[in-house]
Parts: structure tokens; sequence; C-alpha cells
């Protein structure tokens, strides 16, 4: 992946040509604001989407869990005709 450094005004201006770019290039920018590194942009690829929202699914599992909202394994097999 290649690496390219950029002012925050360049990516202020052109924010949206430089996601694409990132994207369809898998180009990594480093937004810089006064010589320091402040914010990076980074193609994510399929595969690290895909563990991102089960990491989120399992969350919100786990927080449901917690609250008490969960069936019942007779419950479950009742609602699919088991």
């Amino acid at each position: 992946m290649t690496t390219k450094i950029i002012g925050i005004k360049k990516f202020r201006q052109n924010i949206t040509n430089i996601w694409k770019e990132a994207r369809n290039k898998k180009i990594r920018y480093i937004v810089m604001y006064h010589s320091m590194p402040i914010l990076e942009v980074n193609p994510i690829d399929e595969d690290e989407a895909i563990l991102e929202n089960l990491a989120l699914d399992i969350e919100e599992a786990r927080e449901q869990i917690k609250k008490g909202e969960v069936y019942s394994e007779n419950e479950v097999y009742r609602k699919l005709g088991l």
C-alpha cells in the first residue's frame, strides 16, 4: 500500500476525491496540520468490514443478554415450528 502525506487544507478541499482514490488505488493518506500528523485515511477491505460488523453484532448480543433480552431453548423451538 502506498502512503501519501497531505496538508489539512488540501484534505478539506478534496475530501471526496481523496477517499475515493484511497479506496480505488489502495492509498493511505496521512493528513498533517502544522507539521503534525492528525489524521489517517485508510481504505478498509471487504474482509475487515465483515469482521467489524461481526464484532458490533457480538457486542449488541452481549448487551441484550445483560438486559435479559433472550429466548429460552423452548421458545426458539416454538418460533421455528420445531
